[in-house]
Formats: C-alpha cells, sequence, structure tokens
C-alpha cells in the first residue's frame, strides 16, 4: 500500500511540473545598461514594489547577471563559483509558477505551478512583488572532502556574488530589489520538492518601484 501511494504522489509532482510550461527566455542584452561605477553609485534595497510583471526580456537580463554563461566555450559564468562547482541553483516565483533557470539553455524549467510567492519570504511585499528570486545550494554538486561547515561559506560567497549580480543590474536598469534571509525554509523546501541535500541559502526579490 505505501508503495502504491510513493507512486501515485510520484506521478502527481510531475504532472504538476508538467501542467506548467518551460519557458524559453531571450537572448540577453549584453550591451544595454549604465557604466559599472554609476551602477554602483545607485546600488540600494527597496522594499517597496509595484506588482506590474517584468517583460521576458527584462528576466532574461535579470538571470543572466545573475549567473548566466558569459564565456560558452568552457561553460563558465558571469558569477565566480569556488573550484567552478557552478553548485548554486537560482529558483524564480512568478504568479503563475516557480521555475528553475537553466543557464546552459536560457531556459525556465518547471518545478511548481501556482502562486507561491507569499512562502519566499515573510514580509508582505514578497507575495505581491513580481519575482522573487531563491538561491539554492545543491551539495550534491560539490566534490570535495572539506566539512560541511566549509562547504557552507564557499557556497554562501557564490550565492551573495550572484545577488551582488542583480544588484548591479537593477540599478542599471532603475528596478527596484531586496536581498531576504527571512524565509519559512522547510515550508517552502517542501513546497517546490528540494531534495535533503539542497539548501536554501537566501531569497531576493525584484521588481518596479511602486
Amino acid at each position: 500500500m505505501k508503495k502504491i501511494f510513493f507512486a501515485l504522489m510520484f506521478v502527481s509532482s510531475i504532472a504538476s511540473a508538467q501542467d506548467l510550461m518551460a519557458i524559453l527566455l531571450p537572448a540577453p542584452q549584453r550591451e544595454i545598461g549604465k557604466p559599472l561605477m554609476q551602477a554602483l553609485t545607485l546600488r540600494q534595497s527597496s522594499r517597496v514594489f509595484d506588482t506590474k510583471p517584468l517583460p521576458m526580456q527584462e528576466l532574461s537580463n535579470l538571470l543572466w547577471a545573475s549567473c548566466g554563461i558569459n564565456r560558452p566555450n568552457a561553460g563558465k559564468r558571469t558569477a565566480a563559483s569556488a573550484r567552478n562547482w557552478q553548485e548554486i541553483d537560482v529558483y524564480v516565483a512568478l504568479p503563475e509558477g516557480v521555475y528553475v533557470y537553466n543557464a546552459a539553455s536560457n531556459l525556465l524549467e518547471p518545478v511548481v505551478k501556482g502562486d507561491l510567492r507569499a512562502l519566499f519570504g515573510v514580509q508582505d511585499f514578497v507575495a505581491t512583488a513580481p519575482v522573487n528570486l531563491l538561491y539554492v545550494s545543491d551539495f550534491a554538486k560539490i566534490k570535495s572532502n572539506d566539512s560541511d561547515e566549509t562547504k557552507l561559506i564557499f557556497t554562501s560567497v557564490s550565492a551573495g556574488l550572484m545577488a551582488q549580480n542583480v544588484y548591479l543590474y537593477c540599478a542599471s536598469q532603475n528596478l527596484s530589489v531586496v536581498l531576504r534571509g527571512l524565509i519559512p525554509k522547510e515550508k517552502l523546501a517542501a513546497a517546490i520538492k528540494l531534495r535533503p541535500e539542497q539548501k536554501i541559502l537566501i531569497s531576493q526579490t525584484v521588481g518596479y518601484s511602486k
């Protein structure tokens, strides 16, 4: 009976993701934006967001800035990664569902259908802002004999670098953004079906200023 139950749960989880279609993002626009020093001058956190959705082009640019591939021949990215583990996955919460960013294919892969934005943080604005990013470390991708504490330090630095890239992109494009640590991690991990080796690190809200 237990085997039947778990089989049904597995089929149900696949169906919930399949109901949500993958999104092929437009190619990132690499020639736009303010000069770096201006973006650094304008970089700031904001907790006031309009509910207006971001266009797919803007979302593509944003995700490429976070950890897109900038050296295709080597498969390397815009954010440094310790020993090139590339262990951080960026989950994207939109009103219609949750996706995970596939940098190699410039694709949003479906994870769970439905509006789960409220689970990405405890502040009121999280539930209505157009985009919430979640940085998730996959310890299964970390090929190292280091302690879990050391791995967590390395992977947290990686997430911080990605988040700063997003901050600079938002400063360059006049978008509001804030990095947040208050997340109901257990509820969210269950809702987006994370494995035990996947660790939620931090979340980031992005949108237009209200």
